[in-house]
């Protein structure tokens, strides 16, 4: 029978499992002492040797040879996933009150035990608080903020750490040796970066990428960029360059062409975190975008997320200047005497001359904008913005044309009065259509933000009626 490759591996004694020797070396002298605990639990990770522990440290408890394909009696395995009702927990405590059949003691493993529900948990409380003599109870989880304190306190809680890249890519050599799998070391790394730390996930894609060797002779990283959807090394190095230069266009460019191809936007910020991360060292200016990518998986529209994040840190218009800039200026030497400087300060100033205040200029109501602007961006006309998007893009205009919007520095704040305009907005072919639209009017350095809302009302009387009647729009009536 052929096994998965992350099955045919797995670790059979304390000794074989790899990159946990601090919770394996505590168990082990603990089992040579005899001093076994009524409860452990053990916490971390997926795909890191949870499960595996927990079987290996059951059969070692009671001095049972541990093979994957072999079952027991008293090692009871439950998977609290699809068993995590109180009947469940309510059945196994009156199961536990039996003794083993042949072994010390009987071991009950539960998988995934943050699984279970609240009353679940409150029923096997009391049990695992004061278990029978023979009974020991493993528990494993991926979650341990799930569980209730009360669970916690009552076990032996070990945690489990992610595996190290290293430690991957020696494993991984290790049964593609065996194996017979040809691979390369920059593939096999390539692999543990995309196992995040999971031995289990690792050697799964291992095992997936064995049938690239049939016809095309060993593992490349090219050949796991092109089966995997990833970007190629190229395309990241482009992408970070074009950020580093400014260059709006080519980071435009850049990601279009990636969405061409199939990339996925959160596998591409994915690849961008871990090479700005490998570049901090040379490159420490990057540490924002790193800090920005974070939220493109969150977004509900990674695409429009990423080149945001991109087109902000990559437009030199949009880069808010260093705090440290005025620190570096060179510093004015003082040549005069301590002397001279009190005469000077003990001097009076001489009386200026009263300043005039000039008139304000009378501008008439036909001149005045109709919409407010803040900030310093002058050259933009929204009555121009919109008749180009009315004469090259109809179906946005239908949009814009109904939304309202306010300027504060290089912040363009377009308020669509509800969330359907905001979506069809935010909309990749629409947000595009608008960021070409600003370039043609000379102001592509404006980023623009988007909201479901009306813009907040500057009368406080006007906007609590409004608020009464379920909305409404200020408007200025002139005397």
């Amino acid at each position: 029978m052929a096994y998965a490759l992350y099955r045919k591996y797995r670790s059979k004694s304390l000794d074989d499992v790899v990159g946990q020797r601090h919770v394996t070396d505590i168990l082990s002298r603990a089992l040579k002492a005899g001093r076994i605990s009524h409860a452990y639990l053990l916490t971390g990770p997926r795909g890191v040797g949870k499960t595996s522990v927990a079987r290996i440290l059951a059969h070692e408890i009671n001095s049972l040879p541990y093979d994957e394909s072999s079952t027991h009696l008293d090692i009871i395995e439950i998977d609290a996933a699809s068993n995590n009702g109180v009947e469940d927990v309510r059945d196994l405590r009156e199961k536990v009150q039996l003794a083993p059949v042949s072994a010390k003691k009987k071991v009950y493993i539960i998988d995934e035990v943050h699984m279970l529900s609240k009353a679940a948990f409150n029923a096997l409380l009391k049990t695992l608080e004061e278990p029978p003599e023979h009974i020991v109870f493993i528990l494993a989880t991926t979650d341990l903020d799930k569980l209730p304190a009360t669970i916690i306190s009552r076990t032996q809680r070990y945690g489990f750490r992610a595996i190290s890249l290293d430690d991957a890519v020696k494993h991984l050599r290790f049964i593609a040796d065996q194996e017979k799998i040809a691979v390369s070391d920059d593939a096999l790394a390539m692999i543990a970066k995309r196992g995040d730390g999971s031995f289990r996930d690792s050697i799964s894609l291992l095992d997936q990428l064995t049938s690239l060797t049939d016809d095309k002779g060993s593992i490349t990283a090219e050949l796991i960029e092109q089966s995997l959807g990833l970007a190629a090394d190229a395309t990241i190095s482009a992408l970070l360059e074009a950020v580093a230069q400014h260059d709006l266009q080519s980071i435009i460019a850049t990601l279009n062409q990636s969405g061409n191809d199939g990339i996925n936007p959160t596998t591409l910020s994915k690849q961008l975190s871990d090479a700005i991360i490998d570049r901090l060292g040379s490159s420490p200016q990057l540490l924002p975008l790193l800090d920005l990518l974070l939220d493109v998986p969150k977004s509900s529209q990674p695409q429009i997320k990423l080149l945001t994040v991109l087109g902000r840190f990559g437009n030199t218009a949009l880069v808010k200047p260093s705090k440290t800039a005025a620190l570096s200026a060179p510093v004015k030497e003082v040549t005069a005497t301590i002397k001279e400087l009190e005469k000077k300060a003990v001097q009076p100033k001489p009386k200026e001359p009263p300043m005039i205040k000039p008139e304000p200029a009378q501008i008439p109501p036909e001149a005045q904008p109709k919409t407010q602007l803040t900030g310093e961006v002058k050259d933009f006309d929204w009555t121009v913005l919109i008749e180009h998007v009315r004469k090259e893009h109809v179906a946005l205009y239908s949009v814009l044309s109904k939304c309202k919007f306010e300027l504060e520095d290089t912040t363009l704040t377009l308020y669509t009065g509800n969330p359907f305009y905001k979506k069809k907005i935010d909309d990749a072919k629409y947000s595009t259509q608008l960021y070409e639209s600003l370039t043609a009017i000379g102001c592509h350095n404006l980023a623009i933000e988007t909201l479901p809302t009306n813009p907040t009302m500057k009368n406080s009387q006007a906007a609590a009626i409004a608020d009464i009647m379920g909305g409404g729009e200020e408007v200025s009536l002139d005397g």
